[in-house]
This record gives structure tokens, sequence and C-alpha cells, in this order.
């Protein structure tokens, strides 16, 4: 409806041709969808591998603890620098090639013998795993705008079983046979799953990629949250609930491991299988959002994130009001998400990956603001402070909701309206 400046409708962008395109069928999603869990995942493989790392090679506190920073810079520096690619380059090799080069990453991280080597390795498979990103973008792309909400939703669900899982996976594995193991088990797959991928993806893709040097690709990045509205509203909802997100997911083990619990390593991993249903939320917000829904289920996903922080301060005196708080966060995150994703990608198809990979740096930023922050005010003020710091991180978003939620002059419904325009002046109307 052209009042609603978010919801790029089913009918209007139909009109505009895309709608032309064949959908996905629903193997070929999931193949996507496994293949985003497989790869975000060994970003997070370390977290429970911390302490067996560093006395296997002899680290030092310090030199552990640069392991996940470093992982997550190289993460973000992907977002950027690589990314961005799939607009410029044929996305099927960009994904087999970073595919192939992630396995020898993950490899060189399960024969290191020492720090040096380890701490370059993960390096790399940070850089490397934003594959992930240009997945989800290849993915929004094949899928036409009527479906794209779901499609999106679908190939979500995947990432956010990849993060939630990959601290349970890798605890049980290390424990079974050792550290390596793990980095081992994942370059066999991402090895098997860039074969399936390179016989399954499609060759060619409708929208020729743009022919802009790799200066000019990155600039028009920058360009684009300049110039967009839209992109920069939702970078921001992306920043918060992801700030969020990681301020109870980096510092929910603490009051877990200390009394009345004091659970292992193990329980408190296997928190995941509860927080992945938001994977739930995934699928329903991409349905919803093809309904042309957008603004609603944000405000709804954001009214529930602030107050799933009432049942998590609970935590220390019952286990249910932790159960609900997490479930709740954890869809309210990623219905938020889903939408983000969806919306900024139809302001501009052909930017798709640039786009995305914007975004995902907010959602870097944070992600590493919740985590510094949560650990810190711990020590500080217990786990009072830290649902304190979630609850203001979730309102601030809601604020911003509610001062954007009723914007009508931005690029989303711009971009409706030009396609309107072209529809009716083609079809003489």
């Amino acid at each position: 409806m052209p009042g609603n400046g978010e919801a790029v409708t089913r009918r209007t962008e139909a009109r505009s041709g895309e709608g032309a395109a064949s959908v996905p069928s629903r193997g070929v999603v999931i193949l996507f969808a496994v293949a985003c869990g497989a790869a975000v995942a060994n970003v997070y493989f370390s977290q429970p591998l911390l302490a067996t790392m560093g006395h296997d090679l002899g680290m030092s506190a310090a030199l552990v603890g640069s392991v996940v920073t470093l992982t997550h810079v190289g993460y973000g520096l992907g977002l950027f620098f690589l990314v961005p690619l799939g607009d410029v380059a044929d996305r099927r090799r960009l994904i087999v090639a970073q595919l192939l080069l992630l396995v020898v990453a993950l490899a060189v991280v399960a024969a290191a013998h020492t720090a040096a080597i380890l701490l370059a390795g993960l390096a790399a498979t940070g850089l490397l795993a934003v594959v992930t990103q240009t997945l989800v973008a290849f993915a929004a792309s094949l899928a036409p705008p009527a479906g794209r909400g779901r499609v999106v939703g679908l190939v979500t669900s995947g990432v956010v079983i990849g993060i939630l899982l990959a601290r349970t996976a890798s605890g049980l594995m290390a424990d079974l046979a050792g550290w390596r193991s793990v980095y081992l088990a994942s370059a066999s797959l991402t090895a098997l799953l860039a074969l399936v991928l390179y016989r399954v993806l499609p060759r060619h893709s409708d929208n020729p990629p743009a022919t802009l040097c790799y200066g000019q690709l990155l600039r028009s990045t920058l360009t684009l949250f300049a110039r967009e509205r839209l992109l920069r509203i939702r970078a921001l909802f992306g920043l918060l609930i992801f700030a969020a997100f990681s301020t109870l997911w980096s510092s929910i083990a603490l009051p877990l491991s200390e009394a009345p619990y004091g659970w292992s390593h193990s329980a408190i991993g296997a928190l995941g299988l509860i927080g992945a249903a938001g994977a739930l939320a995934a699928t329903a917000a991409g349905r919803l959002n093809d309904r042309g829904l957008s603004r609603q289920t944000t405000g709804i996903a954001l009214a529930l994130l602030a107050a799933s922080w009432l049942p998590l301060a609970f935590t220390r005196s019952s286990l249910w009001a932790m159960v609900v708080g997490v479930i709740l966060l954890d869809l309210a995150v990623q219905a938020v998400h889903v939408t983000n994703q969806t919306l900024i990608y139809a302001l501009h198809p052909d930017a798709g990956s640039r786009l995305i990979g914007g975004y995902m740096v907010f959602y870097s930023i944070g992600s590493a603001t919740g985590a510094i922050a949560a650990t810190s005010l711990y020590a500080v003020g217990g786990w009072g402070a830290v649902c304190a710091l979630g609850a203001a991180f979730s309102c601030l978003g809601l604020v911003l909701w509610v001062f954007t939620r009723h914007s009508t002059s931005d690029p989303a419904a711009m971009a409706t309206s030009r396609s309107e325009a072209r529809a009716f002046s083609a079809n003489g109307e």
C-alpha cells in the first residue's frame, strides 16, 4: 500500500518485472540455509575451546583472549571488503571460491602448532566466513519479490541455528576427539558444500553484474548509506537488536556457572537449543513481509524484545523465567533481522550484496558493543545491571521505531511509486 513506505508489495514488484523470476525450490533454499549455518558457525566454534587451545599451544591469557577478537575482526573486514564483490562477480563462482579458501583456513587452524599460525588461521576463517552474507544476497536475488521474504526467512533460520548451535557442537566434539577435530570436521563439511553448491547453484543470474572497479564498488557502499534513509534506519535497528542479543549470549554463562546452578560448559552450551526457536520467527517474519506487514512486524518484535528482559531478570531464581526470556528475545531479534534484510534488498536488487554487507557491519558493531559492555557491567553490577543494559538497547530500538514508523518519504516508497509509474506507462493505462 502506498502509505506504507517499508512495504514493497507483491503487486507492485510483480508489475516491475521482477516477479517473473522463478521461485527456487524448497530443497535449494534449505541448501542455502545449511550452507549459511555451516559457514557462520566457524566464527563461534572457538568460544568453548579457548582454555583447551591455550593449554595445548602454551598461549598466555592475553593471547587466548585475542582468539575471539581476531575472528570477529576478520569477519567485520570481510563484510566490507568481500561481500560487495557479489555485485560485480559471478556469485556462484565467488561462493565456491570462498568456501574452498575457507577449507584451507580451517585446515590451517586444525594443524596449527604455534599461536601465530592459529591466530592467522582464525583471522582468515572469520574473513572468509562472510560467504554467509553472499549466500543470503544470492538467495534473495533468485526469489521473486512476492516470495522474497519467505526465502530470506528460511535462509536466515539456517544462520540462526548455525550461530546458536556452534558452541554446543564444538564443545561436544572437543570432549570426544579434541579441539582440532572441530575444525577438521568443519573443513570436510565445507568442502562437501562447495561441491554441492557448484553443481546446484544456477550458472547465470537474471541481473547482470555491475560494471564497477573495486574502489568504486567500496565507495558505492558508502554512497548507498548516504543516499538511502531506510538503509540507515534499518542498520540502526540491526545495531541495537544485536547489541541486545549479544548482551544476553555473551554473559548468560556467568550466572549459570555460579550458585545456585553451577552448570557445566556443556549444559550452558545446550541453551543454544532453546535459542534456536528464533529460527521459527525468521520464517514467520519473512511471510509477514511478503504480505506487506513489515512495519507492524518490526514494532511487535521490538516490543517483545524489550519485554523479554523482565523474565530474564529473574534468571537466578527461576529457570523457567530464563527460558521464556531467551525464547522471546531470540524470536524478536530474528523477526526484525529478517525484516531488515528483506526491505533493504528491495531498495536496489542490483546492489544486494553491498546493501546486506553494509548492513551487517552494523550487526558486527552491535554484537561487539553488547559483548564488551555486558561482561564489564557484570563484574561491576551483576546480572541485574546486564539486564538493564539489554533492556536499554531494546527500548532504544522501540523508540526509534516509534519515531520512524510513519515515514512515507523513504526510498522504498519512492521505488514503489517509480515501479508503479513504469508499469502504468508500459501497460498504457
